[in-house]
């Protein structure tokens, strides 16, 4: 791999240097040419994976081999999540009615078709090649749908994700249903969040955070996958949660509040059994302005229903979590200072406070639609977290 800014690109960026105008947090803005042994980690955010992947390759003819991730690139990528683009595989808009929203519910055989020849279709449940198809579509102003990029941007009036259960089983219908009410729960436990999310009949509608629709137009928003932060070239690669609070550390604008966030969103993954939290379910976001945060949070859900089984994907180093699921936290808290310089005493009597908020969950589950056959599988596990909560606050 060999990796240059355009000299112009350079020559107007490179005094400020603003994370949101990089490729990827880890290159810098300058002349120097940038060499490793494998991909720069931020073009696997663009490339599609799961059943879009599928769809791609049967669509190019080729086979699903190292050599296909250039193809990918190269035709596969015109409109991903972000704003960065290939430009050779952008699609001009085409003519088209667009379809109603029914139709997409229904998963209409020419919608699918449609959506398939238009890019679409972005990925499957998981970074373990999940096959649940997602859509990236556009919402006009006459309530017509059609693909994310398809139609002029003045006539865009909300950009969306839309998803469908990964397999055909109850259980697997039974985690999209309660995705939107676990994401209520997760507003209420005082986590980032965006726009409430839309189930309807076996559809989830999501409203994309990374689209501002604008008077001038569409503005898109940096987004980067905590994986690609971590430089990590590789789908279903296990990863560590101190090194992404060490690259929180290092890009955010507000480091300290931001690592409180993202370990929140641990304490509530453990506590409702969210075990899909691999590193392309984490992400920056990056304003025009500068700022550079994580993103609201997404891919929430009682994925330890899925019939596949999802494994915990990213822990906490060594002591930190010696059993799966479980983390010692003032284990956690003694690593974190030495590895952000997060205050282990305050960061200890911070988890005693979330204690009782973890401790409040079966009460906000119930306001918030949570069904009720998921709280006998985790009634026993939300007491067993703020009690390790409490724990951290005894020193080691």
């Amino acid at each position: 791999m060999r990796l240059l800014y355009d000299v112009d690109y350079v020559l107007s960026r490179m005094e400020e240097d603003r994370i949101v105008d990089r490729v990827g947090c880890r290159y810098p803005i300058n002349f120097d040419s940038y060499e490793g042994g494998s991909w720069p980690a931020f073009l696997l955010d663009l490339l599609p994976t799961g059943a879009a992947r599928d769809a791609w390759l049967k669509m190019l003819g080729i086979k699903d081999d190292a050599s296909s991730w250039w193809q990918l690139l190269r035709f596969a990528t015109g409109n991903p999540p972000g704003n960065l683009r290939i430009a050779g595989a952008a699609v001009e808009p085409k003519e088209h009615p667009g379809f109603e929203k029914k139709k997409i519910v229904e998963k209409n055989v020419d919608f699918i078709e449609y959506a398939e020849a238009n890019g679409a279709l972005v990925a499957g449940a998981s970074d373990v090649q999940g096959q649940a198809p997602k859509f990236l579509l556009m919402e006009d102003h006459k309530g017509h749908w059609h693909a994310e990029g398809a139609i002029p941007e003045d006539q865009a009036k909300c950009h969306w994700l839309v998803k469908f259960p990964r397999g055909k089983t109850e259980a697997d219908r039974l985690v999209l249903r309660n995705e939107a009410p676990y994401y209520e729960v997760a507003r209420a436990f005082g986590l980032r969040t965006a726009a409430p999310l839309e189930y309807e009949d076996g559809a989830l509608f999501v409203r994309r955070f990374d689209r501002r629709v604008t008077q001038g137009g569409v503005e898109r928003f940096g987004l980067e996958s905590m994986a690609s932060i971590c430089g990590i070239s590789e789908f279903g690669i296990r990863g560590s949660h101190n090194k992404a609070c060490k690259m929180i550390r290092r890009y955010t604008t507000e480091p300290h509040k931001e690592i409180l966030e993202y370990i929140k969103r641990d304490i509530l993954n453990v506590a409702l059994r969210n075990t899909d939290n691999h590193g392309r379910n984490t992400a920056f976001l990056k304003f025009p302005s500068g700022e550079v945060v994580l993103s609201p949070l997404f891919d929430f859900a009682p994925m330890f229903k899925d019939p596949e089984g999802i494994a915990r994907a990213y822990r906490w180093d060594a002591e930190g979590e010696k059993e799966i699921g479980l983390p010692d936290w003032g284990r956690v808290a003694e690593d974190l200072e030495k590895e952000t310089d997060l205050n282990s005493e305050d960061l200890r009597n911070w988890f005693a406070d979330c204690a009782l908020e973890v401790e409040r969950l079966p009460e906000i589950m119930i306001c918030c639609g949570v069904e009720e056959s998921l709280f006998d599988d985790l009634l026993g596990r939300i007491r067993q977290i703020a009690q390790k909560l409490k724990e951290a606050c005894s020193p080691q």
